[in-house]
Parts: C-alpha cells; sequence; structure tokens
C-alpha cells in the first residue's frame, strides 16, 4: 500500500483537485482537471491521464492508468441504495479507457466490487456494483456488464456486448460482440448471438496463451461429451468427471457447472457443437 503522503506537487497539474485524505502513491500523476475524493487510495505509479473523476472509497492499484472522462467509484446504480459504506478496489497495471465507468458495491451483494491485475477496460465500458471480475480480462468498447457478474480470468468480451445480472464468465473464455448474454458462460467457452449461444471452445484463445496440443484435444472431446444429445446435463458432466478425472482444465469446466450459479449455463444451440 502507498504511503499517506502526497507526491510532488509537479506530478499533480494545477487545476486538478485532490481532497484531503487521499492517499497517492509515489510517481503518481494526476493530469489537468483531475478530481480525487477524500477516501481513495492511488497507488504507485497510478496515472489519470486528464478530466478523471475517482470517488467513494476506491483503491487503485500501482501503475493503472486512467484516461479522460472515466468515472470510477461513483455511488452504484442501484436505486436500493441508500449511502451505506462500499467499496470499490482495482488491481494493477490496468487500463482504463476513456469514459469507462465503474461502480462499487452495494450492502445487498457483499458491498464491494473487486477488479484484477492486468485488464483493460476499452472506451465506454461498464462494470456494474458487485462484480468481481478476474485478472487479464478484456473488455472491448462498449461492454455492458450488469451487476453481480462474476468474470474469470484472461476471459474477453467483444464490442458492445451485454451481461445480464448475476451472470458468470467462465475463466478463458470469450464472448463475441454485439451479443447478449443471459446465461453461464463455461470456462473456455466462446458464445455469439442475441441471445447468446455456445458456439464451441475459445481454441484460438487457448492457443495464444500456450495450452498444448493435447489439453485442447482432451477439451474438445470433453465438451462434445458434455453437450451432446443423450440424457441430461448434470448426467453428462458426471460422466466427462469421471472420464477426465485427471485433467484439470475438464475439471475446472465440470467444477463451474456443478457449483451453479443464479443463470443457467449457456448451451449450444443445434448444429453448433463445436
Amino acid at each position: 500500500m502507498p504511503k499517506q503522503t502526497r507526491v510532488v506537487d509537479r506530478r499533480i497539474h494545477p487545476s486538478a483537485i485532490v481532497e484531503s485524505g487521499a492517499m497517492i502513491g509515489a510517481d503518481a500523476k494526476i493530469g489537468p482537471f483531475c478530481m480525487v475524493g477524500p477516501q481513495v487510495t492511488l497507488g504507485d505509479g497510478c496515472e489519470l491521464i486528464s478530466h478523471v473523476v475517482v470517488a467513494g472509497n476506491t483503491r487503485i492499484g500501482a501503475a493503472t492508468r486512467i484516461f479522460p472522462f472515466a468515472s470510477i467509484g461513483h455511488q452504484p446504480q442501484d436505486l436500493k441504495y441508500k449511502g451505506e459504506p462500499v467499496t470499490l478496489t482495482v488491481g494493477a497495471n490496468c487500463t482504463i479507457r476513456e469514459g469507462v465507468t465503474m461502480n462499487p458495491g452495494t450492502a445487498g451483494g457483499g458491498s464491494s466490487t473487486t477488479v484484477g491485475d492486468g485488464c483493460a477496460f476499452l472506451a465506454n465500458s461498464h462494470v456494474g456494483h458487485d462484480c468481481v471480475v478476474g485478472n487479464h480480462v478484456i473488455f472491448s468498447n462498449n461492454v455492458m456488464l450488469a451487476g453481480h457478474c462474476v468474470v474469470g480470468d484472461y476471459a474477453i468480451i467483444g464490442g458492445g456486448a451485454a451481461v445480464i445480472q448475476f451472470a458468470r464468465v467462465g475463466a478463458h473464455s470469450f464472448l463475441g460482440g454485439m451479443s447478449g448474454l443471459e446465461n453461464d458462460l463455461i470456462p473456455y467457452g466462446m458464445a455469439i448471438g442475441n441471445r447468446a449461444y455456445l458456439s464451441g471452445l475459445n481454441i484460438i484463445g487457448l492457443q495464444r496463451r500456450g495450452f498444448s496440443r493435447t489439453d485442447i484435444h482432451s477439451l474438445r472431446r470433453a465438451y462434445r461429451l458434455m453437450f451432446a444429445a443423450e440424457g441430461t446435463l448434470l448426467e453428462r458432466v458426471e460422466d466427462v468427471a469421471s472420464e477426465f478425472g485427471d485433467h484439470p482444465i475438464v475439471q475446472e469446466i465440470v467444477a463451474f457447472i456443478r457449483t451453479g450459479g443464479k443463470r443457467s449455463v449457456c448451451t449450444p444451440r443445434d448444429g453448433h457443437d463445436g
């Protein structure tokens, strides 16, 4: 955590407003016309380019850069919110582009919103209240993440996509641009469409991140068994769990489905079995 000291004045533009109580890390830069609230913590090496507002009880990790007109930490867009203490935590080495909005939590959802390290939020994307976003996640332009969602590590959400409240987006998955996701997207899966359906595995993403051909082959086999026509999904999941008991990547998908949530699991349409 940064020390409770102000950086050298030349790193804070004269037009910026940094309220008393804010904790500003070493080498942080606050550009023209920014506003930083009294409960904000900016980590070492953070940079607010210009016209950025960071409010509320918000912590920004080291070396995160925030671009103009982003609104970070203002009260959640939940009509039930009555001013109770809530938090927003953003990890280190994130990029938050123009017009991004991130809301803190609510009492009904655990009172906190958290974002991991190394994430990229492109212009005008939104992180709703009480969300948990993992590490190295990418939101393309205009992504809309409703409240209470969970997004796993390395997930990518395409431009203009919308994720309904309480949905889960699994690790290493890909949600196509302009999609509307109203169900849970399994880890390593790929979904497209409005309403989105499971269209296969995120093979390109897996290859880019160095997964072996053996791992990908096993995932393909497990996927086809899991979403075959025979039996119920839960029956097929148990069959896959038994057959691939020593395969940790397949077991991630099994655990995701077994754990469940408030949404159903996104499944393939006829003729789209990956």
